[in-house]
């Protein structure tokens, strides 16, 4: 087990964020007693909204989600006609669990590792998703330039469920991290956990599809703190 995975793990199981192969077979619906329940709220429907955007497409995709954990939206995505899904993730403990709950998904995969591991960049995939896992790689350009090697020419790279910040609000938001850890008792995985500015996406083709303090967003009440961000292959 990695560092990063022994820290993510006990954080996680302090977090009551571990969940039983039953819990995970039913996500994101999740009892309203469970303390994540809101948050699950959220998660639910920025995946009804990613699924309703591929699906317009109605053509085969080939789909990749890095940082997949334990498989929910993998599986969820699986539900697309014509889609062929896989996960990678470096925390073996939930890929583990990912390949035993959704084991019967023929048009589903799980890997350990990273995607420039040569189970991953021989494949070229139509989507790559991000979601809730930007935030642990430490550089954009590290991770976003090896996954554009992976796209299709008319691919497309989805961030989402993550925070992105103004150059100003970067200092407060770590400071908020870096407190939240330190209650947890839990300094040290604070050094696996990175905060984006939205302007390190200049160099790319990008466009918002959610930005949580928009007007029309505030005007509509729309709960969702995180951005959902989509990069084009080309412009």
């Amino acid at each position: 087990m990695n560092s990063f995975e022994a820290d993510y793990i006990t954080l996680r199981k302090k977090e009551k964020r571990l969940y039983t192969d039953e819990q995970v077979k039913s996500l994101p619906e999740i009892s309203e007693a469970h303390q994540h329940y809101k948050e699950w709220l959220i998660r639910s429907r920025s995946c009804q909204k990613l699924i309703q955007y591929l699906s317009k497409k109605k053509r085969e995709l080939n789909i990749l989600e890095v940082g997949c954990g334990n498989g929910w939206l993998c599986a969820q995505l699986s539900k697309i006609s014509g889609s062929n899904v896989i996960g990678i993730d470096i925390n073996k403990t939930e890929i583990d669990q990912a390949k035993r709950v959704f084991a019967s998904i023929e048009n589903l995969e799980f890997f350990y590792g990273e995607i420039t591991d040569e189970s991953i960049r021989n494949k070229s995939f139509d989507i790559i998703i991000f979601a809730a896992s930007i935030q642990y790689f430490a550089s954009l350009d590290e991770i976003l330039i090896p996954a554009r090697l992976l796209l299709n020419n008319e691919g497309e790279i989805h961030i989402l469920d993550s925070h992105f910040y103004r150059s100003s609000e970067l200092e407060m938001a770590r400071q908020r991290s870096l407190d939240y850890y330190n209650s947890m008792q839990f300094s040290e995985m604070s050094k696996h956990y990175f905060h984006h500015c939205i302007d390190e996406l200049n160099s790319y083709n990008y466009k918002i599809f959610h930005a949580p303090g928009s007007f029309i967003n505030r005007f509509l009440k729309d709960g969702n703190p995180f951005h959902w961000i989509c990069i084009y292959q080309y412009a």
